[in-house]
């Protein structure tokens, strides 16, 4: 494991945020996930939960059983102790997404004024490996990496009051996925007819950090089938494992 110059902080009084440099790569993301992973391995019996962002780790402990300052005395321990062998078991999902006029309603604007077509922007946006870094914003709204430089494109000056649920956008150098109806300020491009977040399910989101997503583009008649499909609670999201 690559060691980066850390900081730690309390977060309130019941964790610690670990920090990581402040950019958004690859690298820190593995990084983070494997830390993350040997403190659930050495540190299980005294921690409640950890959340991951870009560049950050927070990690809530049992106040009952153990003190900040030893908290942070094992995290700083076990970053520099030497790689365990750990399993890590990480997934590539794969989304359909329907790019069509009906569900793309600012993908004509973007590739005006790109000078693009709309196929040459779908094309660019279905062709990479997405990497999952966090969840947050809305329950099951993942935050991706990987979005070709060629599609950045400003966030909307006026959000619009209703996004639809499923619909995936673009905002600066992100892409991503609105897992339920919300305002917001980012480009609609095409819309996922699959559920991103289910209360009743354990886990309630599929996707983890770590994990990576492949857009697969569909027409409209099996956006439609799809949909019917997941309302009916008989889909299975295609995946694989990898690393």
């Amino acid at each position: 494991m690559n060691l980066y110059k850390l900081t730690y902080k309390p977060l309130g009084s019941i964790a610690v945020l670990v920090s990581w440099p402040k950019m958004i790569h690859t690298d820190i993301l593995k990084n983070i996930n494997l830390f993350r992973h040997k403190i659930r391995a050495d540190m299980g019996e005294y921690i409640l939960e950890m959340t991951p962002a870009y560049n950050s780790l927070a990690v809530f402990f049992d106040t009952t059983k153990i003190k900040y300052s030893s908290v942070v005395t094992d995290l700083k321990e076990i970053y520099t102790s030497k790689d365990q062998k750990l399993l890590t078991a990480n997934k590539i999902w794969k989304i359909p997404v329907c790019y069509d006029d009906e569900y793309g309603i600012d993908l004509e604007k973007m590739a005006k004024s790109k000078k693009m077509t709309k196929k040459k922007i779908i094309e660019l946006h279905s062709k990479p490996l997405y990497d999952v870094y966090f969840i947050g914003f809305l329950p099951g709204f993942l935050y991706l990496g990987g979005l070709v430089p060629e599609l950045e494109y400003p966030r909307k000056a006026n959000p619009r009051i209703k996004v639809n649920k499923g619909d995936v956008a673009v905002a600066g150098n992100q892409t991503g996925i609105y897992p339920r109806v919300s305002p917001g300020g980012w480009n609609v491009i095409g819309n996922s007819p699959l559920n991103f977040f289910n209360k009743d399910e354990f886990p309630p989101c599929f996707a983890v950090s770590g994990d990576k997503l492949k857009f697969i583009p569909i027409d409209t008649l099996t956006h439609a089938e799809i949909m019917k499909e997941v309302e009916a609670g008989s889909y299975e999201i295609e995946s694989e494992m990898y690393g």
